[in-house]
C-alpha cells in the first residue's frame, strides 16, 4: 500500500502534494486547539459530504481558470463555494452550541460560552 495515492491526490505533483502537506502541518499546529470532539455518525457523515461538495466546487473553480474561463463566471462560483462554505459553517456552529456549549453550562462552567463569545466575535 505504501506509495500508492488515494483518488483525489493520484493527480497531484510532488510538490503539489508537498504544499498540501505543509499546509496541512501548519494548520494542525497554528490553528487547532488541541481539544477534539467526537461526533454522532450522523453529524459526521454530514459534515463530511458537505466539505466533500464545497472540496469539488473548488477543484471546479481551479478547472475554470485553467481552462480560461470568463471572470464573471469564475467569479459566480466563487460565490457560490463561498456561500456553501458559510453554510458549512452555521450548521457546525449550531452542532456545538448544541452540544459542546450546552453541556459545559448545565456543568456550571462558562469556559465553552466564552470561546463562543471569542468566536462570534471573529466570524461577525
Amino acid at each position: 500500500m505504501e506509495g500508492k495515492k488515494c483518488p483525489h491526490c493520484e493527480g497531484l505533483s510532488d510538490e503539489q502534494e508537498k504544499i498540501i502537506e505543509a499546509e496541512a502541518a501548519s494548520v494542525k499546529s497554528c490553528c487547532m486547539s488541541g481539544k477534539s470532539k467526537e461526533r454522532a455518525q450522523k453529524e459526521y457523515k454530514d459534515l463530511i459530504n458537505r466539505l466533500s461538495r464545497i472540496e469539488g466546487q473548488i477543484r471546479g473553480i481551479r478547472g475554470m481558470i485553467e481552462n480560461d474561463a470568463y471572470c464573471v463566471d469564475v467569479l459566480t462560483q466563487v460565490q457560490a463555494a463561498r456561500s456553501s462554505l458559510n453554510s458549512f459553517s452555521k450548521v457546525l456552529l449550531a452542532n456545538h452550541v448544541k452540544t459542546c456549549v450546552k453541556d459545559d453550562v448545565m456543568k456550571g462552567s462558562d469556559e465553552k460560552l466564552v470561546e463562543l463569545i471569542d468566536l462570534l466575535q471573529k466570524m461577525i
